[in-house]
């Protein structure tokens, strides 16, 4: 069974509802920036992602978005835009179950080389790299992807732009 993507990198992770910020980061090309996963001890069992993870400390979402998002793809000349949407989400990774609270914000960026290069020792079990999707990709693709909507999303901020607010995406629970 496909687990659902969590922040591979949440090492210190001991359960209860984790605050998530997740940027859906998109080129001058309207492509979209996704994460391989991947069990830590089954490759074969993986899925695409949005870059993003927990919030640390006392930072915000906003910041916790530019943070994860620097050390996942080395991106860092990014411009975050709105909220897009927030998803609640419940799923088996790496031997234990993750709850999370995840926000989704929007971010453009002309900087289209990946670097990870702040990865934590779990994502680096986890992760097997970083490509740039066009939605049409997306929607033909028949590999998984979370959130499992996202190439309906995709269309739907690309055709209409950002929501007038933070649109609530179905709980995801695997």
């Amino acid at each position: 069974m496909p687990t659902e993507a969590a922040d591979p990198g949440a090492d210190t992770y001991d359960g209860g509802l984790r605050r998530v910020a997740r940027v859906v980061l998109l080129d001058p090309r309207d492509r979209i920036l996704l994460l391989h996963g991947h069990e830590p001890d089954d490759p074969a069992d993986d899925w695409w992602f949005t870059p993003g993870g927990g919030l640390e400390g006392d930072e915000t979402r906003e910041e916790a978005a530019l943070r994860e998002l620097a050390e996942e793809t080395g991106i860092t000349e990014v411009e975050l835009g709105p909220m897009l949407w927030r998803r609640t989400c419940s799923f088996p990774f790496a031997g234990r179950r993750w709850d999370q609270d995840e926000w989704y914000y929007l971010a453009r960026t002309t900087q289209t080389a990946t670097r990870a290069l702040g990865l934590t020792e779990l994502e680096r079990r986890s992760v097997a790299g970083a490509r740039w999707w066009t939605c049409q990709e997306l929607t033909r693709a028949h590999e998984t992807v979370y959130p499992t909507r996202l190439a309906e999303l995709l269309q739907r901020l690309l055709d209409e732009g950002p929501p007038a607010g933070p649109v609530t995406l179905d709980t995801e629970i695997v």
